[in-house]
């Protein structure tokens, strides 16, 4: 069985979206979301540097951008017939798209509206986030919480992310939990999925009255709880909660060990979730979209790995 899954911000890197563009109708489809969003996606795609686009509200319309156009390339979602789709963090939306649970341009207008509402919800106090490497992921919920701050990812393959102030960060660069290697800053403007973003819930459920979802046609695996969501009504209203909730990829990929999965698939840019399973479901193959060259051989992984 194969899973198709969105990774979530940090994954970004300056001029990812370069060679995914230069495929037939991909500059068009990419300007259209430009337009409606009011955000020139091509540009921060290409030519913005790493500051530019660790920008939230950059950020997150960026990567629901990419993962959708390297989906596309790859072929429709009725010829990768997925067993299952799942993103993390902000990948969720990408997701929701696979799922069928909202279209394309519902989906760049709700993250537009999610990146601005976490950016605002950012600026009252500076945060950010760590990952730790190694460890106990016990012993290191617990040492973070006896700092003041949140286990905001748990990753799985004993990845843990912390999020809180600068200043409770710094003291856990400096006090690192018992069997923590290192601690190392993410590419990110904020404490996501913790109590920092609670003003950005309201918001997004705001915009999110707009929208109509409709039910997933392929199982949709929840990263609040591993859960698979069978309601598009339950998926847009856990995508609204999510920002002030933490990840649990870890409960994800117990969930895609449960359904079966053989193969994974990470969509543009490729590389943290499939690290992550690499570790976690040993005898899974994986495959990253990194670039368009990446193409072929996931083609080759789909026709292998998909439901009759």
């Amino acid at each position: 069985m194969l899973v198709l899954v969105a990774p979530g911000q940090g994954a970004q890197t300056p001029g990812f979206l370069t060679d995914w563009l230069a495929l037939p109708g991909a500059a068009d489809r990419v300007a259209a979301w430009s337009d409606a969003i009011g955000l020139d996606l091509a540009h921060f795609g290409t030519k913005a540097d790493a500051d530019e686009i660790r920008d939230t509200s950059v950020a997150q319309p960026l990567l629901v951008a990419a993962g959708i156009l390297s989906a596309a390339a790859l072929g429709d979602m009725a010829g990768i017939a997925p067993g299952a789709v799942a993103g993390h963090s902000v990948g969720e939306i990408t997701a929701a798209v696979f799922a069928g649970v909202l279209d394309d341009t519902a989906a760049l207008s709700l993250v537009r509206r999610r990146g601005l509402a976490m950016a605002e919800a950012a600026a009252v106090t500076e945060t950010g986030m760590s990952a730790l490497l190694g460890g106990d992921p016990e012993v290191s919920v617990a040492h973070l919480e006896k700092l003041g701050l949140t286990p905001a990812n748990v990753n799985g393959a004993g990845q843990i992310v912390a999020a809180g102030t600068m200043e409770q960060l710094a003291a856990l660069n400096e006090d690192k939990p018992e069997g923590v290697r290192k601690v190392v800053p993410l590419k990110v403007a904020g404490a996501f999925h913790t109590r920092h973003m609670a003003p950005a819930v309201d918001k997004l459920a705001e915009a999110a009255k707009a929208l109509t979802p409709a039910d997933p046609k392929v199982t949709y695996v929840s990263n609040k709880d591993g859960r698979a969501v069978a309601s598009g009504t339950e998926v847009l209203d856990r995508l609204v909660g999510q920002v002030a909730n933490p990840v649990r990829w870890d409960l994800c990929m117990e969930t895609f060990k449960e359904l079966g999965v053989t193969a994974i698939i990470e969509v543009c840019p490729g590389g943290t979730l499939t690290g992550l399973a690499k570790r976690a479901l040993p005898g899974v193959r994986t495959l990253a979209l990194k670039t368009p060259d990446n193409l072929d051989a996931a083609r080759e992984l789909v026709a292998e790995h998909t439901q009759a």
